[in-house]
């Protein structure tokens, strides 16, 4: 399903709550998930039916267990709460449910203010100090889309051994490997950077993973 624009604030103004509810029912959205992020960076999640997702949500905000998220609360003071960003609100592309996607910033449900160690909270606090400084206006923030391909990982720990194997076709260690296709060339470590891939002369013949790329790039649709 593609990305509907329509929820994305115009120049000048923001989107609000009833822009992303009428979003949801306009595009026949089943689920509503809430983004946020730990302490340490990871991107956590849960999930409400859209019949739940109402104006209310965005002012008075969704409760969650803050105990169970690395760096944020202790048992006994586990309560805290999400409040939705309506301007952050798309069509999740890739689940085969019908999901929209909102990210959220994390609230003290006893003071209203924002958590502490809430990134998103964290990130505005430090876009105050350098205007404050003098030094800059503007700041510009995002995330750096890394991540590995494998083809096979195993892990085992147990009374008398420990081990764990990674392994991708694309690997060095590959080359000589007895399998089809195989064209016996592998990129050397620390080559695999830009080289182009296999068919995409000139350059050596590299195991193809651009056209697993452009398709992950289609299904997200163009930036807002």
């Amino acid at each position: 399903m593609a990305i509907d624009q329509g929820v994305r604030a115009k120049k000048g103004t923001r989107a609000d709550a009833q822009s992303v509810i009428d979003l949801a029912h306009k595009q026949g959205l089943r689920i509503v998930d809430f983004k946020f992020v730990d302490l340490i960076g990871t991107w956590q999640h849960f999930s409400i039916p859209v019949s739940e997702l109402t104006a209310s949500l965005f002012k008075d905000g969704i409760g969650f267990d803050g105990s169970s998220i690395r760096g944020f609360q202790q048992i006994h003071e586990s309560d805290m709460l999400l409040i939705p960003d309506p301007s952050t609100a798309v069509v999740d592309p890739i689940c085969r449910v019908p999901t929209l996607s909102i990210g959220c910033d994390v609230i003290d449900p006893i003071t209203r203010q924002a958590y502490s160690r809430d990134p998103r909270h964290v990130a505005r606090k430090a876009e105050a100090y350098l205007l404050s400084t003098g030094i800059a206006d503007t700041s510009y923030w995002g995330p750096e889309c890394e991540f590995y391909i494998f083809n096979s990982l195993r892990f085992d720990q147990n009374q008398f051994s420990g081990m764990y194997e990674i392994d991708s076709v694309e690997g060095v260690w590959n080359s000589g490997r007895n399998s089809e296709p195989n064209l016996a060339y592998r990129p050397r470590y620390k080559e695999g950077y830009f080289p182009a891939a296999h068919g995409q002369a000139p350059g050596p013949p590299l195991p193809d993973r651009a056209q697993a790329d452009r398709e992950r790039c289609g299904r997200r649709g163009p930036p807002p």
